[in-house]
C-alpha cells in the first residue's frame, strides 16, 4: 500500500470531523448525525482497525453498522500492522466512495495523528526501517528508554514511557538519521491550521468529573461483556506479537494478569487510571497539535446533538459568507 503522507486529503465542504477524549460520547454523536444526515462514518481509530478487537475498542454494534455504514473498522487482522500511511490510503478510498453516493461523509474518533495525516499531511515523518524495527523489537524495555536517555534526552522525558511502540519507532528513527528524534518532529509536530479553506474539526469535552465517570463505568461494563474471554481468543491469535495492537487499553493489563501480575479486580482499577491518563493525553495533545472548535457535552443527549448541530450550521454559513 502506498505510504506517501506529503499532502492532505481533499475534503469535501460537507464532510464532519469530530474528535476528543475516549468515552466523550463521539461515536453516539456521528451515529445520529450520520442517521439524521444521509452520512457515512470514517471512524479514526488506531485499534478499531483490527478484527477481533471489539469490546475494549468499544466498536459500534452490529445493530449500528447495520443502519448507518461504517468505514475503517475491521480492516486487518491481529497479524498485521498499521500506521497513518495505511490509514490515509483507506480513508481516502471511503471517502471516494462516499462522495460517489451523495453521502455525508463523518470522520470520528480520538487519534490525533490519523487526523493530522488526513488534514496536514506528515511530509516531514520520517520512513520507517523493517529490519532495523525487527531488530529493536527484540530489546528489552530498559535498554531501549536507556539509549534514547542517552541519544535524545528531551525526547525521553516527552514520550510515553510505557509505550513500547513509540520508544521504539523513536529510537529507531535516531539510528537512522543520527539525529535526535526530538528535532526531527519539531517542524511537522506543531499547531497550524492547513485546513482553513476545508471543514473544521469540532472537538467534543466534558467536565473532568463527569468524564472520569463514564470512563469508569464504559472499563466495568467491558469486563462484564467478555474483556478477559476476548482478550484471550487474541492471543491464540497472535496479539503478543503485534506491538501496535498490544498498547490497546485494556488488553495489555488483561494479558498481565494472565502473567499473575496481578488480580482481576486490580487490573480493572489499573484500566481506568491508565484510560483517565490516555484520556488526558488525547485532550493535550488536540489542544497542541490541533485547531479544533470546541464543544462541551452534558448529561442530555438531545441538547448535546442540538449545539452541535448548530454549531456546523453556523460553521457552513461563516464559511460561505468569508468566500
Amino acid at each position: 500500500m502506498a505510504s506517501d503522507l506529503a499532502s492532505p486529503v481533499r475534503l469535501p465542504p460537507n464532510a464532519l470531523l469530530i474528535a476528543g477524549p475516549t468515552a466523550v460520547g463521539k461515536s453516539e454523536i456521528a451515529f445520529q448525525l450520520a442517521r439524521e444526515l444521509n452520512g457515512e462514518i470514517i471512524s479514526v481509530d488506531s485499534m478499531q482497525v483490527y478484527r477481533g478487537m471489539d469490546i475494549g475498542t468499544a466498536k459500534p454494534s452490529q445493530e449500528q453498522r447495520a443502519q448507518v455504514r461504517h468505514h475503517l473498522i475491521d480492516v486487518v487482522e491481529m497479524h498485521e500492522s498499521f500506521n497513518a500511511a495505511l490509514f490515509v490510503e483507506l480513508a481516502t478510498r471511503a471517502l471516494a466512495e462516499i462522495n460517489n453516493r451523495g453521502a455525508v461523509p463523518i470522520f470520528c474518533g480520538g487519534t490525533g495523528l490519523y487526523f493530522k495525516a488526513l488534514i496536514e499531511g506528515l511530509s516531514g515523518a520520517p520512513p520507517g526501517n523493517k529490519e532495523l524495527r525487527d531488530q529493536l523489537e527484540r530489546i528489552s524495555d530498559d535498554e531501549l528508554l536507556s539509549e534514547l536517555a542517552q541519544t535524545d534526552p528531551v525526547m525521553f522525558q516527552r514520550i510515553d514511557q510505557r509505550n513500547r511502540r513509540r520508544v521504539i519507532r523513536a529510537v529507531e528513527v535516531i539510528r537512522v538519521t543520527g539525529k535526535p528524534y526530538s528535532m526531527q518532529r519539531a517542524d511537522w509536530q506543531h499547531k497550524t491550521d492547513k485546513n482553513s479553506d476545508g471543514p473544521r474539526l469540532i472537538g467534543l469535552i466534558r467536565p473532568s468529573g463527569e468524564l472520569n465517570r463514564r470512563i469508569e463505568s464504559r472499563v466495568e461494563s467491558m469486563f462484564r461483556s467478555g474483556l478477559v474471554e476476548e482478550t484471550q481468543a487474541l492471543v491464540a491469535r497472535g496479539l503478543l506479537e503485534n506491538p501496535t495492537a498490544m498498547q490497546a487499553l485494556g488488553y495489555r493489563q488483561v494479558v498481565e494478569s494472565f502473567k499473575n501480575k496481578r488480580s482481576l479486580p486490580q487490573t480493572i482499577e489499573l484500566v481506568k487510571i491508565r484510560t483517565r491518563q490516555f484520556a488526558k493525553r488525547q485532550m493535550t495533545w488536540f489542544k497542541t497539535q490541533a485547531v479544533v472548535d470546541w464543544i462541551s457535552l452534558g448529561p442530555d443527549m438531545a441538547a448535546n446533538l442540538a449545539n452541535v448541530r448548530l454549531h456546523i450550521q453556523n460553521s457552513r454559513k461563516n464559511h460561505l459568507s468569508s468566500k
